[in-house]
């Protein structure tokens, strides 16, 4: 083993605590990062764009949601396939899983880019977005989609890293190109008056960047983890542990975001001011889901490379400390944010009536957020044992299906911004607790394979 990856995360053996916290935390601080990209984005046109500008990019939050979901799933297979791999031992085998995943990365997005501008207008047209606000909508959701390719690079190399234990390169990746991402959004907008498009061309700068630093990184490595061009390729036997895991991951994420889709069809009805509110109250419910999100990560990646050594025991206590660390620790971002409401709204507007939507927005949402570390972290412990399709089905079921249900009878029934803000909190208890259930038969079933001696858990 090379000297470089002696500094490698020591993921099975001493206590787990500590090293859950340090490796959650700047997965978590990345994750908030990569979200100011677009929170910038919306501060900057609600404080010095014109016209609908803040509610043009608001309309388009949850058709990024959809991309940046899916993307963040697939890069779910990447990571628990590199660290069930590292588990085993199985070095010889991580620089052809490397050059897989990142050649698929390139693929996967340039095809979602080509997606994305395709869909853009039909989708933003069927979740209601006002003919005023669409035209502006459309210019920034097309310039974003460019972008695309350079997320998934991104996605899938931060991944890699996370696989071994590093979670502090991605983020100060991310702390430089937040700083080029809001300086040139304030230089475009302020200076070069170009509005949406201004924000667009800067997330997209940004995000080019981020994907160049993550490379220049794999490329100049002395180790198995070292990319090179040359050796670029698809290997099937690698590809199909990644999509395995990803695909349901994805399509998870993806799905997520599809029923707020509907959401934000209801979020139009009450006019722009509603929708404007919505998209910066959002921002809020990001940074802290981030967190239980990132303990979710942490429970993929430890789980993964211990289920690989056969210790269900210590995957079993990794669970449910992930899970009480992401309750608490988001819990403890969303109490900042309700004490200090006013503030951190005036960030993004000035206008009353925008702040009052958002303020009903993060009492009713925001607040309670620590509920999506159920779910999430339920979820990975689940992947990092190889079941991926049966979370994906329940959130499906918990998300979209329970979602919709709610919009054509209890939100038909009390039409109020308020009443279709609690249909988040209903959906995450909902499936939190059929996903544990899940979880819970499923972890029955590996003890008493584990224990019987007879048969191994990863065969």
């Amino acid at each position: 083993m090379s000297k470089r990856n002696t500094k490698e995360l020591d993921m099975l053996n001493g206590k787990t605590a500590g090293k859950l916290i340090m490796f959650a935390i700047p997965l978590a601080l990345s994750s908030i990062l990569q979200q100011l990209f677009n929170s910038a984005d919306v501060a900057v046109v609600g404080r010095f764009a014109k016209g609908n500008a803040m509610a043009a990019v608001g309309s388009c939050v949850a058709l990024v949601g959809i991309f940046v979901n899916l993307i963040v799933g697939l890069s779910v297979g990447p990571n628990a396939s590199l660290a069930t791999i590292i588990g085993q031992k199985r070095r010889d085998d991580i620089n052809g899983m490397l050059h897989t995943i990142m050649t698929f990365g390139a693929i996967l997005g340039i095809v979602l880019m080509g997606i994305g501008i395709g869909t853009a207008k039909v989708i933003l047209e069927i979740s209601g977005t006002p003919e005023g606000v669409l035209p502006e909508a459309l210019l920034y959701i097309r310039i974003y989609f460019i972008s695309i390719p350079f997320m998934v690079i991104y996605n899938c190399g931060a991944a890699i890293l996370r696989s071994f234990g590093d979670t502090r390169r991605p983020m100060f990746y991310l702390i430089i190109t937040g700083v080029v991402n809001v300086a040139l959004n304030l230089f475009l907008v302020i200076c070069c008056k170009l509005g949406v498009a201004g924000v667009a061309i800067a997330t997209l700068i940004s995000n080019v960047l981020s994907a160049i630093l993550v490379m220049v990184y794999l490329c100049r490595r002395k180790d198995e983890f070292k990319f090179c061009f040359r050796n670029m390729g698809i290997e099937s036997k690698y590809l199909k542990n990644i999509l395995k895991i990803g695909i349901p991951a994805g399509v998870q994420g993806a799905i997520f975001s599809i029923s707020n889709v509907f959401i934000q069809s209801g979020i139009n009805s009450f006019g722009e001011d509603a929708i404007a509110g919505s998209s910066l109250a959002l921002n809020f419910e990001y940074f802290t889901y981030d967190i239980s999100n990132a303990f979710a990560q942490a429970a993929v990646t430890f789980i993964s490379q211990n289920f690989g050594a056969c210790n269900i025991k210590r995957c079993k206590k990794i669970f449910w400390q992930c899970m009480a660390f992401g309750i608490c620790f988001t819990e403890v971002l969303a109490v900042v944010f309700m004490i200090w409401d006013d503030f951190f709204v005036s960030i993004y507007t000035t206008s009353s009536a925008i702040a009052a939507f958002g303020l009903i927005r993060m009492h009713h949402v925001c607040a309670l957020e620590g509920l999506t570390a159920t779910y999430e972290v339920e979820s990975a412990a689940l992947r990092g044992m190889g079941k991926s399709l049966g979370p994906a089905i329940i959130t499906i079921l918990g998300t979209v299906v329970f979602r919709i249900i709610w919009l054509v009878t209890v939100f038909r029934l009390v039409p109020t911004y308020t009443m279709l803000m609690n249909v988040y909190i209903a959906s995450w208890i909902f499936t939190g607790g059929v996903i544990f259930i899940l979880l819970a038969v499923h972890m029955k079933k590996i003890m008493l394979i584990h224990g019987s001696g007879k048969i191994s858990p990863l065969k």
